[in-house]
């Protein structure tokens, strides 16, 4: 039955009614967002609470309400949030990947797999969940190689390949996927449209005479890009040519090391990874300079890694500041 016939108030009123309570309640999902993003879970959390009153259902406030829980450690109930999300909302990739970031952080690698799958099979293009996909079967191997050491020590090869996947993350936080952290998904998706097939060109008349192709120029680089880029070379180099007292000296003496372990501790790790392979080649490509300031900037690229039969890549960001006129590395990131 049409609301129309059911409620007897007078159109405009009725239209006027539906589009303030609609306002009032996109307020209340703009308010918990901004509180959320400041930090203020607690005024966040009742403010959603307040939204989902009225729209219990609502993908975009129970999203929000999951991360508001994890921000406050309740994982309990934000796995609960975002598996009851995937379930109402199977097509939705953000809860999968969340619901496995969450299993991940407890350790519980199986159920993260198997959810970031699902993100996948969703939403073949979601790049956040290929990565998460592959950082979870790098711990897989992880445990397992680990599993083959505590059977047999001497195996010299299982220890490279464990020492290579903990190279792998030794500039990313420990069991740190990353999460979707944006609320802003549809309450109700649209359908993806498909790209329109373009029709091909009409053939065009080849003149009589045709000009040579033009030549690319290269890429114009300021003189203070390029010294960045030659120390980032230059970091590189040093970790092929497993020189480590020169690779060591690429990091800033307020270089933020991984884990939060103190310099001596993360230098010595660093030299037992580097010195084990018998053989490391690292090429990096695609660089990127931005500057923060005369003496920041942030430095993005690929990485390319390979050692004793290991390889992988992927991209990198470094954080670099120039002292004692040399650029050093302040912090690194995977990505």
């Amino acid at each position: 039955m049409n609301i129309l016939n059911r409620l007897h108030l007078p159109s405009a009123l009725l239209i006027g009614t539906l589009l303030l309570s609609a306002g009032v309640h996109a307020d209340e999902m703009q308010d918990a967002t901004q509180l959320f993003k400041q930090g203020q879970q607690v005024a966040a959390l009742s403010k959603v609470n307040n939204f989902l009153v009225n729209k219990p259902r609502d993908a975009q406030g129970r999203f929000l309400k999951g991360l508001i829980l994890t921000e406050q450690a309740k994982i309990a109930d934000a796995i609960k949030i975002f598996s009851d999300l995937t379930q109402d909302y199977p097509e939705l990739p953000e809860p999968y990947n969340n619901l496995a970031v969450l299993y991940a952080s407890q350790g519980q690698y199986d159920k993260a797999k198997s959810a970031l799958e699902m993100a996948i099979r969703t939403h073949p293009s979601y790049a956040t969940a290929h990565e998460n996909l592959g950082d979870i079967y790098a711990k897989m191997a992880s445990q397992a190689y680990d599993r083959a050491l505590q059977l047999d020590s001497s195996n010299t090869a299982t220890q490279t390949k464990l020492a290579m996947i903990q190279d792998l993350f030794s500039d990313k936080p420990r069991n740190k996927l990353a999460a979707q952290r944006s609320p802003a998904i549809p309450s109700r998706p649209l359908p993806i449209a498909e790209a329109p097939v373009a029709k091909p060109a009409p053939a065009a008349t080849v003149p009589a005479k045709t000009l040579p192709p033009a030549k690319a120029e290269a890429p114009v680089i300021s003189d203070k890009a390029r010294d960045v880029q030659e120390a980032v070379e230059g970091w590189a180099d040093a970790w092929s040519s497993k020189n480590v007292k020169k690779y060591l000296a690429h990091y800033a003496a307020d270089f933020e090391t991984p884990d939060g372990e103190s310099r001596k501790a993360w230098a010595e790790t660093r030299k037992e990874r580097i010195s084990r392979p018998k053989h490391i080649e690292v090429k990096v490509s695609n660089i990127a300079v931005d500057f923060t300031d005369s003496t920041h900037a942030t430095v993005k690229f690929r990485q390319n890694y390979r050692a004793s039969g290991f390889k992988a890549s992927g991209g990198k960001t470094l954080l670099m500041v120039k002292s004692g006129g040399n650029w050093l590395i302040q912090e690194e990131r995977t990505h």
